[in-house]
Parts: structure tokens; C-alpha cells; sequence
């Protein structure tokens, strides 16, 4: 009778198979490697960029660079401001006191040559800026046209709320002109009224304390009516108040 040995079932490496292919069926992976805690600290810092209440480490020192800068320039801006009304320049006044005529000829084609020398007074209203003058030039007009050349003005600066007398002599070289304007010179002449108008242009720039600003163009037209008459040389009459407007 043959003996009966008890079938003890050994386990290998092939039986394994089924129950690994079951893990992974349902998705258990069957190894997870081990992370030390710096990596561990590092898996979870990582952004979640699905969640809207996460923000980058460096976007707060950014909007911290761009607030701090937006308060510095609008504090600039409004010291700038009050800087600005505190010394901000009024235009310079123009007054003629007085003219003089030294001669006054017409000849044929219409060339006019006339002579004369008017009293300016120039003042600055301003308590806080001093003004400086340069490429400054006048010349005279009638019926808005040029009756002398332009004469150069030497270079002005007026102080604080003060002011300045020029004295300039214009004119004496031919300068040509239409007969309208010869004609019309010479008949009011006749009648002892003349309308002329006095115009200086140049430029200027402001001055506080050690700050400089820019050169601004100015045009200066004084309207004047002269008590004028053919052959008189001399001081001449002004026939009112010339009214000078400055224009920057």
C-alpha cells in the first residue's frame, strides 16, 4: 500500500503574479518610494495653480515695490504743485514815458528813413523770481509794416519786484515800404497825429532762488498815437496812455 504524503502547496514567485495583476487592476500602485523630509517639505510647497487663493512667494514684495512708488511720485507730484503756485511767475510789464523823433524822410521808390528814440520802462511784479533777458530786439510800425530796421537791445536782468529803463535810438538806415504806408506816414504827419506801434521781441527765462527755468519766447506790442508834425525834431507828444501787451 502506497503511502500517502500530505501536497503542501509552496508559494513561488509565479503565484504572486495574479495578486499583483489584481493591485494594479484596481490602481493600488504595489511601491511607493520614500521621501526624506526636505523633499517632503518640497512636494508640498508645490503651487497649485487650480486653486484661485494661491499666490507666488515674490508677488507680494512685487506690489510692495509698486506701492512704494506710486506714493513717491504722487508725493513729488504735489510738492511740485505747491512749488509751482508758491513761485509761479507773473508776465513782466512794458510802459513807453516818452519819444522823440530825429528825422523823418521819403523818397522815391518808396524808401522811408526815420529816426527815433522812446523811454521804456520795464518792471518785474514778481516778490519770489528775478528775470533774465536776452536776444531782445525792437523795431517800429506803421499801419503793420515795418518803418525801421530791428536794432539789438543789450541783455537785461531785473531783480525781484523791480524795475528796468531803457532809452533805445531805432531807425536811421532806408528801410523800403509800400506807397500806401509812405503816403500815409506823411499825410498824418501833415494832420499831427501818427499812429505807430512799438514791438520788441526776445526771449526771457525766470529765475528762483537756484533753480533756472527754460527760455520762453516773448512779443511785446505798445499802440501808440504821437503828436507828430512834418519837419519837427525833438520830444514829441503822446496822445494818451500807450497800452503795451506782452505775449509769452
Amino acid at each position: 500500500m502506497a503511502e500517502h504524503r500530505p501536497h503542501h502547496q509552496i508559494q513561488t514567485d509565479d503565484d504572486d503574479e495574479p495578486t499583483h495583476h489584481h493591485q494594479r487592476q484596481h490602481g493600488h500602485p504595489h511601491f511607493q518610494p520614500k521621501m526624506n523630509p526636505h523633499q517632503r517639505n518640497m512636494h508640498m510647497e508645490k503651487p497649485n495653480m487650480a486653486n484661485p487663493r494661491y499666490y507666488a512667494p515674490m508677488n507680494r514684495p512685487k506690489r510692495e515695490h509698486y506701492l512704494c512708488l506710486i506714493i513717491t511720485l504722487l508725493l513729488l507730484g504735489i510738492i511740485i504743485l505747491i512749488i509751482w503756485l508758491a513761485y509761479h511767475p507773473t508776465k513782466p510789464h512794458f510802459m513807453v514815458a516818452s519819444a522823440a523823433i530825429f528825422g523823418l524822410n521819403a523818397t522815391s521808390p518808396p524808401l522811408l528813413a526815420i529816426t527815433m528814440q522812446f523811454s521804456i520802462l520795464i518792471r518785474n511784479p514778481n516778490r519770489r523770481v528775478s528775470i533774465y533777458f536776452d536776444n531782445l530786439n525792437a523795431f517800429v510800425s506803421y499801419r503793420d509794416q515795418p518803418i525801421t530796421p530791428r536794432v539789438m537791445l543789450p541783455p537785461l536782468y531785473l531783480e525781484k519786484h523791480s524795475t528796468v529803463a531803457l532809452s533805445p535810438v531805432i531807425g536811421g538806415s532806408p528801410v523800403p515800404v509800400s506807397p500806401e504806408v509812405s503816403n500815409g506816414l506823411i499825410q498824418d504827419a501833415g494832420y499831427g497825429v501818427v499812429g505807430l506801434k512799438l514791438a520788441l521781441l526776445g526771449r526771457l527765462k525766470w529765475k528762483a532762488g537756484d533753480i533756472r527755468s527754460a527760455h520762453y519766447s516773448i512779443y511785446v506790442k505798445c499802440d501808440m498815437l504821437v503828436g507828430l508834425k512834418k519837419g519837427f525834431v525833438g520830444q514829441v507828444p503822446l496822445l494818451g496812455s500807450p497800452i503795451c501787451n506782452v505775449d509769452m
